[in-house]
């Protein structure tokens, strides 16, 4: 096996040190003991911001509207991505690939974009923001990344194995619980944490949905901007780390085997 040149590999490990280096610096100004600067290296190291934000109701709130929001965001992904695959992805009429492009636009588009056309069609309908409306921004990114991975997963499905469950009686809520769901089960379950990780944190469509209300994004930003018990935006910014992470890193693992798919090869 050829070796990497020695130049790859440095810019390689300068390219993962500029994406990772400055999460190490969100952890340790978690503990820092100055509230009012991020100086380097912090005068001082203490626990006192978790206790901080274990106390905040602002936060927990906060927390609560994200996880919210992100849970049925997701449920509406799961259906609406899972049918709109299954009607596209081995379907050929006029316009199938029109439609396709229309799917995976909202998440091609600037956010701001489609926050603007959002916060317009909610004013045009004259429909006060909420909670709803929020969910409904969420979904519009969140159904393309299931219908993403639901297509590509369908596509490489054998249409032998549904004419044969066909064929042996089965109806078709039968076959889609029986054949279908199986194999295309771990691409939708990757799909469904990709997008609750990506509504969790998503703060752009959030700013033009959300009216008053606030997401932990949200809250964050405005935290930002004001120069008191900075460490604690830190803190919760390691709690955001971890609940979009660990997501992520299950989809990973759920996909790698992605190619283990009954009558791929047939």
């Amino acid at each position: 096996m050829t070796r990497a040149p020695l130049s790859l590999k440095i810019a390689a490990l300068g390219g993962l040190a500029f994406l990772h280096v400055p999460l190490l610096f969100i952890l340790l100004y978690c503990f820092t003991t100055e509230e009012k600067s991020y100086a380097f290296p912090p005068p001082g190291f203490t626990l006192k911001w978790f206790g901080v934000v274990w106390e905040r109701a602002d936060i927990w709130a906060a927390v609560g509207l994200s996880l919210k929001v992100a849970v049925i965001a997701t449920a509406l992904a799961l259906v609406l991505g899972t049918l709109a695959a299954g009607a596209l992805a081995r379907a050929k009429f006029f316009g199938r690939e029109p439609i396709s492009l229309l799917f995976v636009l909202p998440i091609a588009l600037p956010g701001i974009v489609t926050g603007i056309a959002l916060r317009q069609a909610f004013g045009l309908m004259e429909i006060p923001f909420s909670f709803w409306t929020i969910v409904l921004g969420h979904a519009t990114f969140c159904i393309v990344v299931v219908y993403n991975n639901a297509v590509a997963r369908l596509r490489r499905l054998s249409p032998s194995l549904i004419e044969a469950s066909m064929d042996l009686g089965a109806d078709a809520f039968q076959t889609f619980r029986l054949v279908i769901l199986p194999n295309i089960g771990t691409a939708l379950l990757a799909g469904g944490m990709l997008a609750f990780a990506l509504s969790f944190d998503e703060v752009i469509v959030t700013t033009f949905t959300a009216g008053q209300q606030s997401t932990l994004p949200i809250w964050m930003l405005s935290e930002l901007i004001r120069p008191r018990q900075r460490p604690v935006t830190n803190v919760v910014a390691v709690l955001v780390i971890l609940v979009t992470f660990l997501p992520i890193l299950a989809a990973y693992y759920l996909t790698r085997e992605g190619e283990a798919v009954a009558g791929s090869g047939k």
